[in-house]
C-alpha cells in the first residue's frame, strides 16, 4: 500500500472550482486560477493529516459538513505570510508623525485606540506595541492605550497570544527593540524569543470574520489592513471600505498593503504616505 506521504493527488478543475466557491461563500475570498498551486499545496497537507485519500473526499466532507469543518478549511487555505515591521515605512509614519499628533491631539481624553485587522500570528500588531511603547512610555500608566489584534484564523491568533517566535524572526530588527522587547528562552526553548509583557498588555487578541458582524464600537484612531483586501472581490472590498470609514475617528487613518489601493472609495479619504490613507477632520459626505 502507498504511503500517504508519498501519494501524490490530483486536483480536477470541478474540485478546485468548488473549493474556490466553498471559501468564498466561508470567508469572502476570491481565489483564481493564478492561485491553484497554492491550494493544492496546502490542501495536500491537509489530506495527509486527515487520512484521506482524494481532494474529491475532502470535497465530499465539506459538502455534507460545511459548517463543523469551516474553520479548520479556513485555517488550512488563508495567507499567514508576515514578519516584524513589513513595510517598515508605515511604522516609520507611526513614530515620527502619528504618534506624535495624537498624543497633541487626544491629551484631554487620554486615549488612543489602533486594530491590527489581519494579524496574523501577532507580528504586526507586536510591531504596532512597540513603536506606541516606545513613543508614549512615560504616560501609558495615565492613559487609556489599547491595540486590537484580529483575524479569520484562530491557530495564528493562538501563536499572537503566546508572543514566542523563534529567534530567526528577529535577526533583522534594529538592535533597541531587540534589547528591550524580547527575552531569550533556555532549555527546551534556548531558540525561541518571547515579547515583554509590557507589549503584551497592550494588546488584545480576538477572532473576527471581516465580512460578518464587528462586535467592537471603536472608534479607532489608527486601522491596520494589509494585505488582505487583494483576496476579496470589489464589491467585497468597497463595503469593507466604507465599514472602516465608518469606525475611524475623524482624523484617523487606515493603512492598506504595498499591493492595495482604495479604487473608487479614494475620495473620502487623503493619501497622506505610501499606502496610508486619513479620514478627513470634516469628513466627506458619502454618496
Amino acid at each position: 500500500m502507498t504511503d500517504l506521504r508519498e501519494r501524490s493527488f490530483r486536483l480536477s478543475d470541478k474540485e478546485f472550482n468548488f473549493i474556490c466557491q466553498y471559501v468564498y461563500q466561508a470567508a469572502g475570498i476570491v481565489l483564481n486560477a493564478s492561485k491553484r498551486e497554492m491550494v493544492y499545496r496546502r490542501l495536500t497537507r491537509v489530506i495527509r493529516e486527515r487520512k484521506f485519500t482524494s481532494f474529491s473526499q475532502y470535497c465530499q466532507l465539506l459538502k455534507e459538513q460545511p459548517e463543523q469543518e469551516k474553520n479548520y478549511f479556513i485555517n488550512a487555505i488563508t495567507t499567514n505570510l508576515t514578519s516584524f515591521f513589513r513595510e517598515q515605512h508605515h511604522f516609520d509614519y507611526l513614530l515620527s508623525i502619528e504618534l506624535p499628533r495624537l498624543i497633541e491631539k487626544n491629551k484631554q481624553q487620554k486615549r488612543i485606540r489602533i486594530w491590527s485587522s489581519a494579524a496574523s500570528t501577532g507580528e504586526e500588531p507586536y510591531s504596532i506595541a512597540m513603536v506606541v511603547h516606545q513613543c508614549c512610555k512615560n504616560f501609558l500608566s495615565t492613559w487609556d492605550v489599547k491595540i486590537l489584534a484580529t483575524d479569520i484564523d484562530s491557530d495564528v491568533l493562538n501563536k499572537g497570544k503566546q508572543g514566542i517566535y523563534d529567534e530567526r524572526r528577529i535577526e533583522d530588527m534594529p538592535s533597541h527593540y531587540v534589547k528591550n522587547y524580547f527575552s531569550k528562552g533556555s532549555g527546551a526553548n534556548e531558540h525561541k524569543v518571547k515579547v515583554a509583557k509590557c507589549l503584551q498588555e497592550l494588546l488584545t487578541f480576538k477572532r473576527l470574520n471581516l465580512l460578518h458582524e464587528w462586535p467592537m464600537k471603536g472608534p479607532f484612531d489608527i486601522i491596520f489592513c494589509r494585505n488582505v483586501i487583494i483576496y476579496f472581490d470589489k464589491k467585497t472590498q468597497l463595503d469593507l471600505f466604507e465599514r472602516y470609514y465608518d469606525m475611524l475617528t475623524p482624523g484617523g487613518l487606515l493603512i492598506l498593503g504595498h499591493s492595495e489601493n482604495l479604487g473608487h472609495y479614494q475620495q473620502y479619504f487623503e493619501n497622506v504616505g505610501r499606502t496610508i490613507f486619513r479620514k478627513p477632520v470634516l469628513a466627506n459626505v458619502k454618496g
